[in-house]
């Protein structure tokens, strides 16, 4: 690792900081674009558009009920600046008649300062603390977690991390975003942070591809880690040396065929240097698509990113995909969907000579030894697929275990390097009390995901254009404020994880929205153009998520309508969304320009 002096950040914080030539911070500085440093709170959260995309941030948000509440009230000391968690939680918890149930939950301190281009910084952070921070987990970037333990009053903690800064094609968007700041998040009962020091270094750089059971998922506050999605990679970093950077490409919903074709793979071929590692892990999402089967496009795929990596200089790994919690309910036994995909990285790993994380192995194992109800405690819950903090952490563990014994004795000086850079982290990280998913207190009954009627539709242009399901279903669940999701559960087999729109059907299936009926042997038909009626069965299910449907009661448009959608074309007739004279548009497809007339008049 070679320091590169042209680069230089360094920041004191408290009352008495006096280090000559560094930027004082105080509990009032708050980050703008502007200022390019501070801390990030709620208050400018809501006001600086560009720190609401997590990918460009520290990944942290509040829960949707406390958009308009300030949680994070930070105080300076004499050693720093801290944030009193645990007493700003007691009193929350006073005003809301009890605590959430479960884990305990805690508020990060973040602060964050932009760099003038993208590339390695070696972070040295500082900590004084007056007194006993324990439980403490701090993260860097995207929720990348850099130490777990305990930090003693009176005593100087410092940590040294390599972090990496790179542009990102955000989850969702069709363009690449320029990243160009560090974050630093760090979580206990009394957070507090003195010094942090940006030093552009060069080293060497891991480039992860991979799908959401990889990706750097943000996270919630009031913060528990059991409550919190989190893919391995953004946790690998925990279990590597200060001599090496991880950047984290991987997205939910992503294949091998649209990782390169979004514009994920051409990030990193920007960015990437010689004796840069790029890391493989998809088959979640690879198995739902004909083209990508095991042995066909999604074998191709392989070959063509490991030959392409080595014709740029750079050191490939395959890891077979990470193991489902999924279970036969027949007769109890272990269900494995993904064992061909793992026997294919194998295959050609074996072929050319590429190393092979058997994480598929090492995750199916771990879940086997834990059974169904116990392993479940280190998913997100009620999610078999994609794991919490808990379960990223135990899994990244397990990647570092096998590079670290694969390549210690690898013909590749490079490969043995890699070996040597991985750590044993932090201990074991068990998840401890229960874990609950939060629910809204009642105190904040009124508050909702607040989204703004002018976001209803954004393509203005193809307002007289038909509407589709999806777009159906994403108006209504900007109009209800429901809370979107950022992961799909393959309930339809016609939903492919990696489209746009499957966030927006896994959120309107979870929120009641889909009646049975419009489904058909599993097919749900995303891009079907909505009739009248269909519109009104998703409107009306919406509708009654928030507020109470009108009393049943036979209506002019009864003659018209399938038995099943009755119900719901009657509330909305009582409502006042259709009168007498829809009966022939019923059956007729609707436009978008339609559809948001209908959202803006349900006042929900």
């Amino acid at each position: 690792m070679v320091h590169c002096n042209m680069i230089q950040r360094w920041f004191c914080f408290g009352k008495k900081a006096s280090a000559d030539g560094a930027t004082l911070v105080l509990p009032e500085d708050l980050f703008t674009q502007k200022k390019k440093y501070g801390f990030v709170v709620e208050k400018n959260r809501r006001t600086e558009h560009s720190l609401k995309l997590p990918e460009l941030n520290a990944a942290f948000d509040t829960m949707y009920w406390y958009q308009d509440s300030t949680l994070s009230h930070i105080e300076a000391s004499d050693t720093g600046c801290y944030l009193d968690s645990g007493k700003q939680l007691e009193e929350l918890a006073e005003e809301e008649g009890s605590m959430y149930p479960g884990e305990n939950r805690r508020i990060p301190l973040i602060f964050k300062c932009c760099v003038p281009r993208p590339g390695n910084y070696e972070l040295k952070l500082t900590i004084r603390p007056e007194q006993d921070m324990e439980d403490v987990l701090i993260f860097t970037g995207r929720r990348n977690l850099r130490f777990r333990g305990t930090i003693p009053a009176g005593k100087e903690f410092q940590l040294s991390c390599i972090v990496n800064v790179c542009d990102i094609v955000p989850r969702g968007k069709e363009r690449v975003y320029a990243h160009r700041s560090i974050d630093v998040a760090i979580l206990a009962e009394r957070p507090e942070i003195s010094e942090l020091s940006v030093v552009s270094v060069n080293c060497p750089t891991i480039y992860i591809a991979g799908d959401s059971t990889v990706t750097d998922q943000s996270a919630e506050y009031p913060y528990a880690p059991g409550t919190s999605y989190s893919g391995w990679g953004q946790m690998f970093s925990a279990y590597l040396s200060g001599k090496i950077a991880v950047s984290n490409h991987a997205h939910s919903g992503l294949t091998t065929d649209s990782f390169r074709k979004e514009g994920h793979y051409s990030v990193i071929e920007q960015y990437a240097s010689l004796g840069d590692y790029y890391f493989f892990q998809f088959g979640h999402n690879d198995q739902k698509l004909d083209e990508l089967k095991a042995q066909g496009g999604y074998r191709a795929n392989l070959l063509n990113y490991i030959a392409d990596c080595r014709n740029r200089g750079g050191y490939p790994i395959i890891v077979t995909p990470l193991a489902r919690n999924s279970w036969k309910g027949n007769d109890g036994t272990y269900n494995d969907l993904l064992a061909e995909y793992a026997e294919v990285c194998i295959e050609v790993g074996s072929a050319t000579g590429t190393p092979v994380v058997d994480l598929h192995k090492r995750s199916m194992d771990f879940i086997l030894e834990h059974g169904l109800e116990e392993a479940k405690r280190y998913f997100f819950p009620k999610d078999f697929t994609h794991s919490n903090d808990y379960g990223a952490y135990r899994m990244a563990g397990f990647v570092a275990a096998e590079l670290a014994e694969q390549l210690k004795d690898s013909k590749e000086s490079a490969y043995r390097k890699l070996a040597e850079c991985v750590t044993e982290a932090f201990g074991i990280w068990e998840p401890t009390g229960e874990i609950v998913l939060p629910e809204k207190p009642a105190r904040y009954a009124e508050i909702v995901n607040p989204t703004p009627a002018a976001e209803l539709l954004s393509e203005v242009d193809r307002l007289d254009a038909d509407a589709d399901r999806v777009s159906v279903l994403d108006m209504l669940i900007k109009t209800a404020r429901f809370f979107p999701t950022n992961v799909y559960n393959d309930m339809f087999d016609d939903v492919i994880g990696h489209e746009w729109y499957a966030g927006t059907v896994e959120c309107a299936y979870q929120n009641g929205m889909i009646d049975a009926e419009l489904v058909q042997d599993g097919m749900f038909e995303p891009l079907k153009p909505v009739t009248l009626e269909e519109f009104l069965v998703f409107a009306m299910n919406a509708y009654k998520s928030r507020k109470n449907l009108p009393a049943e009661q036979p209506c002019p448009l009864d003659e018209m309508c399938r038995d099943f959608s009755r119900y719901y074309v009657r509330a909305a007739y009582t409502l006042g969304l259709v009168d007498e004279n829809a009966k022939q548009a019923l059956k007729q497809r609707i436009s978008r320009r339609r559809a948001v007339e209908f959202c803006r008049a349900m006042k929900i």
